[in-house]
């Protein structure tokens, strides 16, 4: 058994935790009006700790263990539907079990793993072994992203039945990092994956008009004469896969919005009461494209160069506005690792990403919390209990209530601390976030009641 004492829930009223058998037995209040809410105190096996704000691990209670929060908010599990764990084929970049470590020291308790690894996720026992892997380290739950089409090439649907039938029980298909821009290819897909409840994951970037793209097209593009990607690139492709999961009656689900337009087809696809979601990066929540040009060490840093590219401050308004109303439906990291050499070099031939596990939860305290557009049950709905539905994850994004599995991230918001990349766990350090002061630590992370993080390090 496992108490967890003093955390505030949704960052509400104080309260214990108890935890046995990896599920929440019990949760008692302990402020003013300490009333037991549900549950009663278990009897159960020794469980397993857990660390507040101050970094302190309790001692035993009987025949279990007790955890002082010291007042850090409780969220359920955090679940990321957009994450790149390179193996198999990079692991000079990110392995699933460095990936899984850093997931774990920024709160997360599951990921869906991209298909454009090498080889290609795009069959059964691919998405497979990256299961077997997640499970092997234990770090967080993966779950495997299918490639839409055979190699991510954009010609013929990959084995999309086979993969939803096999044990990593595949829900979520996309070819990341490429669109599959043919719309009958696309029709298809979204028609196949109805069968199984599955959703079709759109990496929205027309080809043709994102050519040589360097970076978002605009005034400070012109400025630097860096090929520009129009904002129309992705908003074209967006109206397209709307109208079409509308036509077919299937689920569509936008990858890392990143224009104020786009914004707009979304809440257009929603009043029209269409299976449409949509996700927004945490650096598309606070980073603008004025930074590849006056960032701290001079103009052209490859660490600013992503895809979707950064956009203008009224974009990230847009999609601040968009998180807050709810047109915009989760918060996904779009963790993309690369080795020092494929990001310290020019900036046209700089590999495209950035890693955002580990800073996740600051970042949207910043840009979303600290602005007042979100409490902390929302930011739990954004990036926990939505992301969970959207990639039909029974087990993960349930609320902190009696008989849920004990999925808990413990965050203390009160602390600012300089992002240090050499800190890290991932294998790669490429943040745009260096140096800069970001509110917030996770300080413990339990999957199924199991510490995978206590004193913010890893277990």
């Amino acid at each position: 058994m496992t108490i967890i004492r003093n955390v505030r829930i949704l960052g509400g009223e104080l309260a214990d935790i108890r935890v046995a058998h990896g599920v929440i037995t019990a949760i008692t209040p302990t402020g003013p009006q300490a009333d037991v809410i549900s549950g009663g105190r278990p009897s159960g096996q020794e469980g397993a700790g857990g660390a507040g704000p101050g970094g302190v691990v309790g001692g035993a209670d009987g025949d279990g263990l007790v955890v002082d929060g010291k007042g850090a908010i409780a969220l359920p599990g955090l679940v990321d539907l957009h994450t790149h764990l390179r193996e198999p084929g990079r692991e000079d970049a990110e392995t699933v079990q460095t990936g899984t470590q850093s997931a774990a020291r920024g709160g997360f308790t599951a990921v869906h793993a991209m298909a454009n690894t090498s080889p290609v996720a795009d069959t059964a026992g691919v998405v497979e072994q990256v299961w077997r892997l997640g499970r092997e380290f234990g770090h967080c739950d993966v779950h495997p992203v299918g490639a839409v089409t055979v190699g991510l090439g954009g010609r013929h649907l990959a084995e999309l039945g086979a993969m939803a039938d096999s044990a990593a029980r595949v829900r979520v298909f996309s070819d990341d990092g490429k669109c599959v821009d043919d719309a009958v290819l696309m029709r298809r897909a979204l028609e196949y994956v109805k069968a199984f409840d599955g959703v079709v994951a759109q990496h929205a970037q027309e080809p043709r008009l994102t050519e040589g793209a360097q970076m978002n097209e605009g005034v400070v593009s012109g400025r630097l004469g860096l090929t520009g990607w129009p904002a129309v690139a992705e908003e074209a492709i967006i109206a397209r896969d709307c109208l079409l999961a509308a036509h077919v009656g299937s689920r569509l689900h936008v990858c890392h919005l990143s224009t104020a337009g786009s914004v707009e087809i979304i809440r257009w696809a929603k009043s029209k009461g269409w299976n449409v979601t949509a996700e927004v990066t945490p650096h598309h929540l606070l980073l603008t494209d004025d930074l590849v040009e006056e960032s701290p060490v001079g103009a052209y840093n490859p660490i600013y160069k992503v895809n979707p590219p950064l956009r203008t401050r009224a974009d990230v308004e847009a999609l601040r506005a968009a998180l807050a109303d709810g047109t915009i439906d989760v918060v996904a990291t779009d963790h993309a690792p690369h080795p020092v050499e494929d990001k310290e070099t020019e900036w046209s031939a700089a590999a495209m990403g950035m890693v955002g596990l580990e800073t996740a939860l600051s970042v949207v305290q910043e840009a979303m919390v600290e602005t007042g557009l979100l409490d902390w049950a929302s930011v739990a709905q954004r990036m926990s209990v939505t992301p969970a539905r959207i990639g039909r994850l029974a087990g993960q994004g349930q609320p902190l209530e009696v008989g849920a599995p004990a999925n808990i991230t413990l965050y203390d918001p009160s602390v600012r601390t300089e992002v240090d990349p050499s800190a890290f766990v991932s294998k790669s350090r490429n943040t745009p976030y260096e140096g800069m002061t970001l509110p917030g630590r996770v300080v413990a992370t339990f999957l199924r009641g199991r510490p995978t993080v206590l004193e913010g390090k890893l277990v």
